[in-house]
């Protein structure tokens, strides 16, 4: 009887007060959430009870604002954030979910696009207006128990801001992270991505320094403001003096004292959308093709120039659609075209080779704008996420020196690990390449990104004994080379600092 009981209890316990995980790796996943995405019309509209948190290890409630009066944080939209008045309490709901999934970290994000910059100057100007700000923080997150304040100023120095903006705002975060401290909360901002950006609003070596996390927004560096065709976020640019894409920001960034650990990759979970000033263009050209000044919108969004993702995979997955896929091989970027209609993106496959690019680099993850505009209604599939993932596996399968780095490591045998999730496993005395079945799932892109997350750490960990190994002078035959120089044409971003891993 009371084995009966105990097994009674237990089975209890694990239905009604079960608490689920997160990603299996190690990396941050920093998801962003407007939350006026409930205003969007069906299928569009989404709630914080569409959130699949397992996804995820930090969600970003944004955004907050700031009362230029006195100088202090303030809910932005207060019948969806807050209890009072009937209130939908958005804070609280979202805090709430950490009892089902404790390894999230859940934060309030303040500023965004339309806050501006002014006020925020005004703010960070004076000690005592920083110091009003502060307390405020504190009374904030301590009253509705989240983990940290997210910066999103766009953008000191900049949009109406002062020539002085970029040392307030280190001092600003400065003074934020040492109130922070005893109460353990996290501090991190979103910096913006271009160029004169970051040399004009960022002291990046400071920031560094008293930041938990930076949340780099590589994303929006083409659009109809430019009045020619180009990629939201590319990987490369279109010419060797292109600062504009990922790839540069990266490496401005690591040049420029940022810690790599410290540094999160932004992916974007929507495209830019173009009419061609020639319908008539047959062939199209990123950064000379001529757009007009607006955009198109999407049904959900409304934006005009921007549609999300669960926007554009419909018309990708629709055979019956007019829309043409192309894929832009300079940038890493699928494009589609109607007639006069284009959309430059992102799909699995460009969202893969970021996340790739970021583990090579060791940087500590990735962030997503925003979790809201991936497919998460489940109507679409990627089924060529990985393409580049296999393209790399079948040139290390056969090299002898893979092989060795392969048996160092003790890559498990296929037999010996559970049928789930992607991996590298030995199967018939060779590395194997498992990836996830090709599915209809929620949240499309963000599967992708976690499951891209996890082979790129496993090949890094490859490629570094690879390295390792040739350092050492493994002899190779005449015959080996031809199958291993790989190497140095198709893994060029394999570094060996090692990722430091914060419990943030």
């Amino acid at each position: 009887m009371k084995v009966l009981s105990l097994f009674f209890v237990t089975a209890v316990v694990s239905v009604c007060g079960q608490t689920l995980g997160g990603p299996k790796h190690d990396k941050k996943v920093v998801c962003y959430i407007a939350t006026w995405a409930v205003y969007r019309p069906d299928p569009g509209k989404f709630s914080l009870e569409d959130l699949e948190p397992s996804l995820c290890t930090h969600l970003v409630y944004s955004f907050a604002g700031l009362n230029e009066t006195t100088n202090t944080i303030k809910s932005l939209d207060p019948w969806q954030d807050l209890e009072t008045d009937y209130g939908k309490a958005g804070y609280k709901r979202l805090v709430g979910l950490k009892q089902k999934y404790p390894h999230l970290k859940v934060t309030l994000a303040i500023g965004g696009w339309n806050e501006g910059s002014p006020r925020y100057s005004n703010m960070a100007s004076k000690p005592e207006t920083r110091a009003a700000f502060i307390k405020s923080v504190l009374l904030m997150l301590n009253n509705y128990k989240f983990d940290g304040l997210d910066l999103d100023w766009e953008y000191p120095t900049k949009r109406d801001g002062k020539p002085y903006d970029r040392e307030n705002f280190v001092l600003l975060v400065k003074e934020l992270s040492e109130a922070f401290e005893p109460y353990g909360y996290i501090l991190t901002a979103a910096l913006g991505a271009g160029k004169t950006t970051m040399e004009t609003a960022y002291d990046l070596a400071k920031l560094s320094r008293y930041l938990d996390l930076i949340h780099m927004m590589c994303y929006d560096y083409h659009g109809t403001w430019d009045r020619v065709l180009g990629a939201n976020a590319p990987m490369k640019g279109i010419g060797e003096n292109d600062t504009l894409s990922v790839e540069w920001t990266v490496e401005y960034l690591l040049s420029h004292g940022v810690s790599p650990y410290k540094m999160v990759l932004g992916l974007p979970m929507y495209g830019r959308t173009f009419l061609l000033t020639d319908p008539g263009t047959r062939v199209l050209e990123y950064g000379k093709t001529p757009v007009r000044e607006n955009g198109f919108k999407g049904p959900y969004t409304g934006e005009a120039g921007f549609m999300g993702y669960n926007e554009i995979c419909v018309q990708t997955t629709n055979k019956s659609s007019p829309w043409v896929y192309h894929w832009h091989e300079q940038t890493s970027t699928p494009y589609i075209r109607d007639g006069e209609k284009v959309i430059a993106f992102d799909n699995g496959r460009s969202i893969a080779i970021k996340v790739q690019m970021a583990i090579d680099k060791g940087l500590g993850g990735v962030m997503v704008w925003s979790i809201d505009t991936d497919d998460f209604k489940g109507n679409c599939n990627e089924t060529d996420a990985y393409i580049d993932f296999v393209e790399r596996h079948k040139r290390m399968v056969y090299d002898p020196v893979v092989k060795k780095a392969v048996e160092n490591l003790h890559i498990p045998d296929v037999t010996l690990v559970g049928s789930k999730g992607p991996a590298y496993v030995i199967q018939d005395d060779k590395l194997h390449l498992r990836l996830p079945q090709p599915k209809y799932t929620n949240y499309a892109l963000m599967q992708t990104i976690n499951d891209a997350i996890t082979l790129a750490v496993e090949e890094k960990r490859i490629m570094d004994e690879v390295k390792r190994l040739e350092e050492h002078n493994v002899v190779k035959t005449d015959d080996d080379k031809g199958a291993s120089s790989f190497l140095q044409s198709s893994v060029v971003c394999v570094v060996l600092s090692v990722a430091f891993v914060l419990n943030l």
